[in-house]
């Protein structure tokens, strides 16, 4: 157009500004210096086209600095104050979007309609929120249904579900957005039966659910009853879209019905990274890893380059079958393909070689980390825990405390006090337990008492691991009563196997473990009449021992 001697009016900028995105940006910056120097930065047009360009492209500085200069040179309208209000509304800086709005009034422009759907559907202030509303109402917008949508997602936002029933029972038209975001909040709030209601109603009232309604649904749903209904639709109705073909799959995958996910899985003809991502995740959750395994290749195979989520999976499943071989394959193709700085799957390789049995790699792993995470933190602590490395695990423990931006949660503390008990440091675990709860605040759950029990009733502190149990802040649990049983015969106490046998059967009279073990306590203590008797009732069980089998790939 330049070459014909054609010249550019302020259409054509705006038209230019409004294709460029974020690969864009540069372009877009010489587009900007272009209108600046053929002088029609004064045109309200390109101003507005300008702010929504920077907005789009995650400059919102930029984007600020020509509302500014607008502002000066007296070229802002209507537009321009929306361009903005909606750039922060995408930005989720609500507050500026509502201070935005507030000036926009100030200078004489009116709200309209897409301002309300703006400020009230990024609103994180309810009293805010509720002034915008009782503006649009006051303006006769209610009839609007993009505002009331607005006004139902706000609500939606707030956990208001009767404000949100009762602005849409009101609506006297609603379209598909507004009954998905009905849905979406009577799900969020586990009403589920009534979601299910209120899809069906829509249906009655000859309004299509859309991608988001069934992805809603299936994303939520506890039922595959729902689940099943929803295929038999898709089906009938011939909608085909990836989105919610990936949904399904990982719904049926969540319900343990891994046939029907794959026979979805495998008709969809053009699959994305969700989708493989989908049915490998299934796999790993239902205890099908080699299976798993065999669908990254394939993968692979159909040229689709894994992600970190997609590496992370895999490497679980060599966690599972604890294939190092494999997972070496994956830390390779990690380096090769520049995922090593992603910290996510820096803490799954190194959960990954101690599960396979390499303490070595995991330390290797763990030390070439540029940052590290509190994840990082509790996987190289479990990691000494499962090597039997109780003192190594205490050291990293203290080690982790004093590293900036980093704190320790439930999950550091089970490591911890886990590591201790397998290696019988008693007052480091009693020390650390009390960190827990006086410095950290955290309050025990069933696994530390039960990591507690566990390792005073090995050290032979049978009467402080009983009152850990009778004073148990969530009362007694079936693990710690058997970390109590295992220290009894360990310790060769009876009378307190005895107890504890009783209190195990009255939760699980079906267990024959709980005989075997108390059999053997009784045979320990030279009772070998009631040992005999347990033995009997053993046989009563039909109970044999199963062999067992240990499977490590190297």
């Amino acid at each position: 157009m330049q070459k014909m001697g054609v010249k550019a009016d302020k259409y054509t900028f705006a038209t230019m500004l409004s294709l460029c995105s974020w690969e864009l940006l540069d372009y877009g910056r010489h587009v900007h210096s272009v209108v600046i120097k053929s002088g029609i930065l004064g045109w309200t047009s390109v101003v507005n086209s300008l702010i929504t360009m920077y907005f789009k492209c995650g400059c919102a500085v930029d984007a600020c600095k020509v509302f500014e200069e607008a502002e000066e040179g007296s070229t802002c309208d209507y537009v321009t104050y929306n361009a903005m209000i909606d750039g922060f509304a995408r930005e989720e800086r609500s507050e500026d979007a509502f201070l935005m709005f507030r000036d926009m009034q100030k200078g004489c422009f009116g709200p309209t309609e897409v301002t309300f759907v703006s400020v009230m559907s990024s609103c994180s202030c309810l009293r805010a929120g509720c002034q915008a509303q009782a503006q649009a109402i006051k303006m006769g917008l209610i009839g609007c249904v993009a505002v009331n949508n607005a006004m139902l997602t706000m609500y939606s936002g707030f956990g208001d579900v009767y404000e949100v029933r009762d602005i849409f029972e009101r609506m006297e038209e609603r379209d598909v957005v507004s009954w998905n975001i009905m849905v979406s909040t009577l799900l969020q709030e586990n009403l589920e039966e009534e979601a299910i209601l209120s899809y069906l109603k829509m249906r009655r009232e000859r309004i299509e659910p859309d991608e988001y309604t069934y992805g809603s649904l299936l994303f939520a749903t506890d039922s595959l009853q729902v689940v099943e209904m929803i295929h038999s639709l898709l089906c009938k109705s011939g909608f085909g879209k990836i989105e919610v073909l990936n949904v399904l799959v990982s719904a049926y995958c969540r319900h343990r019905k891994m046939k029907s996910a794959f026979q979805i899985f495998s008709a969809v003809p053009y699959k994305n990274l969700i989708s493989w991502n989908s049915i490998i995740s299934g796999f790993l959750m239902n205890g099908h890893p080699l299976h798993g395994l065999e669908q990254f290749s394939a993968l692979l195979r159909a040229q689709i380059k894994p992600n970190a989520y997609s590496l992370s999976l895999v490497l679980s499943i060599c966690s599972s079958m604890s294939a190092m071989s494999h997972g070496k394959q994956i830390h390779g193709y990690i380096l090769r393909y520049g995922f090593s700085s992603e910290v996510s799957l820096g803490n799954s390789l190194v959960t990954m070689y101690a599960k396979c049995g390499s303490l070595d790699g995991a330390l290797r792993v763990f030390d070439a980390m540029v940052e590290r995470d509190t994840i990082s933190w509790n996987a190289i602590i479990s990691a000494y825990a499962q090597h039997g490395r109780g003192k190594e695990a205490v050291s990293c423990f203290e080690a982790m405390q004093t590293t900036p931006g980093i704190r320790p949660d439930q999950a550091t503390f089970t490591s911890v006090l886990s590591a201790c008990s397998h290696a019988g440091l008693v007052d480091d675990g009693a020390s650390i337990f009390y960190t827990m709860i006086k410095v950290y605040g955290i309050l025990p759950s069933v696994d530390h008492l039960s990591c507690l029990v566990d390792l005073l009733g090995r050290s032979g502190y049978l009467d402080e691991a009983e009152t850990v149990i009778k004073d148990g802040y969530f009362g007694a649990h079936s693990n710690m009563y058997w970390s109590m049983f295992s220290a009894c015969a360990a310790h060769g106490n009876l009378k307190l196997g005895r107890a504890v046998a009783r209190l195990i059967l009255e939760r699980d009279n079906d267990n024959p473990s709980v005989y075997v073990l108390l059999s053997n306590i009784c045979a320990a203590a030279g009772q070998w009449e009631e040992a005999a008797n347990l033995r009997d009732m053993i046989r009563e069980f039909g109970t044999t021992k199963q062999p067992g089998c240990s499977w490590i790939r190297t």
